[in-house]
């Protein structure tokens, strides 16, 4: 049997953390595919600028955004843009009467095969 790589899921965990909070979710969607700046952020989520840029400082210091100035203003963007490809297979298996089944029913797992380590 293949034992669980405890790094994989430890760094899987914190960044299931870092997702874990509504508005990160909703500043990542309005980024979606392109780049923003913090008004278009502000407009697209409906958040107060300090709760933005609060939250932008934690995706940017985790990795997930980059940023690039032009002239006066600061422009972010989704590092991996397959996130976005990500948090839609979450919201499918979400919404599509999922999340009631129980998962030792037979189930296959999701799990990549890069999540386990050979024992």
């Amino acid at each position: 049997m293949d034992q669980v790589d405890i790094n994989s899921v430890e760094q899987i965990a914190r960044l299931f953390k870092i997702l874990s909070d509504p508005n990160r979710l909703r500043i990542i969607s309005v980024l979606g595919k392109n780049e923003c700046s913090v008004s278009e952020l502000i407009n697209g989520t409906g958040l107060p600028q300090t709760l933005v840029s609060f939250h932008l400082k934690t995706l940017r210091d985790s990795g997930m955004v980059d940023t690039e100035r032009k002239g006066p203003f600061i422009y972010y963007r989704l590092k991996s843009p397959v996130l976005i490809d990500l948090l839609g297979a979450f919201n499918q298996y979400t919404f599509n009467g999922q999340k009631n089944k129980d998962m030792a029913t037979g189930m296959p797992c999701p799990c990549s095969p890069w999540f386990f380590k050979k024992s």
